[in-house]
């Protein structure tokens, strides 16, 4: 898959090396410690590095005025959107970056409901759309919450910058795509706004976005204007499909069965225009809409309900099939997430200053990209050998831990469950994949003991070494 290599250094080096930092040491001084992390991204800092220089060396990076978000990240960036050919889904959403709120950090915004303090980060995964392999980020944006304007209307309000427009931004920054290759952007609810869909027109990229203001008065064919909300529940049936839920809290497994409705339709223009609207005039959007509900869900559940916006045509069963299945990865983003605050422990490092807690996010993200690769390995490759992607010694000291045959050729998906077991992952066959926190319980624990071995393989060199 993708950019996984179990040499940490090459990796540092393909993600990072060619980095415009304003110095050249700055950029070697990167790949170290990208690749110290690489080595135990959930351990803090002093933890990473190799002694008290090392530390001190990564503080001033963090510190130097050319190191900064975008400066980090990049490369990355532009890597992950050079495809050659192909369609691939760019998953966007949003997350708070949250680093509480006593710790004493000028210039960082409000976050949740106003008790922490931190940025949004917005962010655009782009996954394989037929065999969802995780390529990497496209673009970011990091949003500082400000408090609106008391009395503001709705026309004051469109004349700022405005929370919104990040999905826009996300769209804009990952531009159009090459020759032979799709772009299509998959969003949640909260790129409902018609801003977005007359940015990735202009960026010729397609869209999947769930809606969310069912009172939305639309363009039926007919040319009738009506809300959006009457108008699917007038389409006829096209279709059913099962969908099977994993077990939640107080809700225990079940199989949903979903009834698929689509149509067209087109969205006009908004009577408030903001002025980038207004610049580009451009009339009613033609779209698609696919309606999915449950029938018949159990008593005291809410069902499952979506209303998917698309660029593309939908004309029968399979092209809404299509829609949905694109729609369904959106949790890829979600893993993302849980990858960068869990695995990675942004939120948890001890800078402070938002000069130096941004690229720090931005060296987490690349981070948290490679962690995501890997998990989906031991799903999309489970039977793929885990030497090519993991260091020997953590095969090794897995086997030993686990009493296994000390000649078990392990693969990859035996690697992740067995990790995820010392973590306290039953594995039974109804408990699904492990989780993120299972997952690095387990992986803390394997790690406390490579480094065991380590240190006391050294220890033995040093006495040989002294006779």
């Amino acid at each position: 898959m993708g950019n996984v290599t179990v040499d940490l250094t090459a990796w540092a080096e393909e993600q990072f090396g060619k980095c415009d930092l304003g110095d050249k040491r700055r950029t070697e001084r990167l790949c170290r410690v990208a690749a110290a992390v690489a080595a135990d991204p959930s351990g803090s800092f002093p933890q990473q590095m190799d002694g008290w220089g090392d530390l001190k060396a990564a503080y001033r990076l963090f510190d130097s005025d050319g190191v900064t978000f975008a400066a980090v990240a990049r490369r990355h960036w532009e890597q992950t959107r050079a495809r050659e050919k192909g369609r691939y889904l760019i998953l966007s959403d949003t997350t708070e970056i949250d680093f509480g709120i006593g710790r004493e950090i000028p210039k960082l915004g409000p976050t949740g409901n106003g008790g922490g303090y931190g940025f949004l980060l917005h962010s655009g995964l782009m996954v394989a759309a037929e065999s969802e392999e995780i390529i990497g980020l496209t673009a970011q944006v990091l949003h500082y919450r400000k408090p609106a304007p008391h009395g503001e209307n709705t026309t004051q309000r469109l004349q700022r910058k405005r929370e919104s427009e990040i999905w826009g931004e996300v769209i804009d920054q990952t531009g159009r795509p090459r020759e032979g290759v799709e772009f299509m952007h998959v969003m949640d609810r909260g790129a409902d706004n018609f801003e977005v869909f007359c940015h990735a027109r202009e960026r010729r990229v397609g869209w999947v976005v769930r809606a969310t203001q069912m009172g939305r008065r639309v363009l039926a064919p007919s040319g009738e204007k009506i809300a959006l909300g009457g108008y699917v529940k007038a389409l006829p049936l096209a279709g059913t499909y099962e969908l099977h839920l994993r077990a939640r809290p107080k809700q225990p497994a079940r199989t949903a069965k979903l009834e698929v409705r689509f149509g067209a339709l087109a969205m006009p223009e908004p009577t408030q225009k903001s002025p980038y609207v207004k610049r580009l005039k451009p009339g009613a959007i033609p779209i698609w809409v696919v309606w999915v509900r449950e029938a018949d869900a159990p008593h005291g559940v809410e069902p499952i309900e979506w209303v998917l916006y698309t660029s593309l045509p939908v004309e029968s069963f399979d092209d809404a099939w299509c829609v949905i299945a694109y729609y369904e990865k959106r949790w890829l983003i979600e893993e993302w997430h849980k990858a960068l605050k869990t695995g990675c422990r942004v939120a948890h490092r001890q800078l402070k200053e938002k000069e130096r807690l941004e690229p720090m996010t931005a060296l987490m993200s690349v981070e948290a990209v490679r962690l995501l690769q890997l998990k989906s390995m031991a799903r999309l490759e489970p039977a793929r050998r885990a030497e090519e992607v993991v260091p020997l010694l953590w095969i090794q000291m897995l086997i030993v831990v686990r009493r296994l045959p000390r000649d078990k050729r392990m693969t990859v998906g035996e690697f992740y469950r067995g990790v995820a077991k010392l973590g306290g992952f039953i594995g039974r066959k109804s408990d699904g994949e492990p989780g993120w926190m299972t997952i690095w319980r387990g992986w803390e624990q394997l790690n406390t003991l490579v480094r065991g071995a380590e240190l006391a393989d050294q220890l033995n060199k040093t006495r040989r070494n002294c006779g």
